[in-house]
């Protein structure tokens, strides 16, 4: 029987393990994808804890880990059309990644280019994808500036390279130790902490005319008033309340293949790296996501799967 890691109640690592799985079943509109890689993202252990995202239903355990992979296809439900068993494709899972089979919806489902290999392409749905949306969402013309605040992370590295391929300057704020890491993907480094805000102002002394949050609080209160559009202000980093009461809004999800098939260009073209830093195999499933539940990955951590 095929394996998965998952997590059998609510709660910390005492919850995970590495199981034997039915192999899943395609319905109407899901493709069948033998796994070659998946992502790990912060959003993973955060499900583990309890949170739910909204709108989604009562959890079903044991509950498989992640939501992003690339993979071969095996097989396809009813309805599906434009794929078929043995393409390589990548997108966002229907009910877990870090497993040997995964079921994805086809409408969000990308064929992945020769040229990217399953690894990167396994880091693309989540992080490259919101990163994508939001700036498409602000629509700063060429030559704007645009803040990112928690410019190190998986969203905001992606967030910094895309703006500047649709040819925007890029301020961004992150820990003194990720100044290295953010110049190198094209922004000017300010540092977070007290009086950020300040040296933001002190580097772009002619001001900034987006913002894109992905820290919340705090952070995104002094970020808007950084702005005199407060339209151009979105977050992935704080619920929609708390920044619409700012005059701002949350990154609006687009959730296409379309928007995968962009990113993936974007790599291809090399105006996009997704910074995979670590990889691990699947029976090491664990140490992977501790080493993103830590806080101190830089770029992005990928759990191979071996044939």
């Amino acid at each position: 029987m095929p394996k998965a890691y998952v997590f059998t109640r609510y709660g910390g690592p005492e919850t995970e393990a590495l199981v034997e799985v039915d192999r899943p079943v395609p319905g109407p509109g899901q493709v069948l994808v033998a796994v070659r890689a998946a992502g790990v993202n912060p959003i993973d252990w955060k499900l583990r804890t309890g949170y739910r995202r909204p709108g989604s239903g009562e959890r079903v355990f044991p509950a498989v880990f992640g939501s992003e992979v690339a993979g071969i296809v095996e097989a396809t439900g009813d309805g599906v059309e434009g794929f078929a068993a043995g393409d390589e494709v990548f997108g966002n899972t229907v009910a877990g990644a870090y497993a040997e089979y995964a079921l994805l919806p086809a409408a969000v489902t990308a064929h992945k280019p020769a040229a990217l290999d399953f690894t990167d392409a396994a880091t693309l749905p989540v992080a490259a994808a919101t990163a994508y949306d939001g700036i498409r969402q602000l629509d700063l013309p060429s030559g704007a500036t645009l803040l990112v605040t928690g410019a190190g992370g998986g969203v905001g590295a992606a967030a910094v390279q895309i703006a500047r391929a649709f040819g925007l300057g890029v301020v961004g704020v992150a820990s003194k130790g990720k100044k290295d890491f953010v110049e190198s993907l094209g922004a000017v480094h300010v540092p977070s902490g007290p009086g950020w805000a300040e040296r933001v102002r002190a580097a772009a002394p002619d001001g900034v005319d987006g913002v894109y949050d992905l820290v919340g609080g705090e952070v995104l209160a002094e970020a808007a008033l950084l702005l005199t559009d407060r339209t151009k202000l979105i977050t992935a980093g704080a619920p929609p309340e708390e920044v619409e009461r700012l005059g701002g809004a949350r990154v609006a999800r687009a959730r296409t293949a379309a928007v995968l098939e962009a990113v993936a260009h974007l790599v291809v073209k090399g105006e996009l790296d997704p910074h995979v830093t670590r990889t691990f195999p699947l029976d090491r499933a664990g140490e992977a996501l501790r080493t993103v539940e830590d806080g101190h990955a830089r770029g992005k951590v990928v759990i191979e799967v071996a044939r």
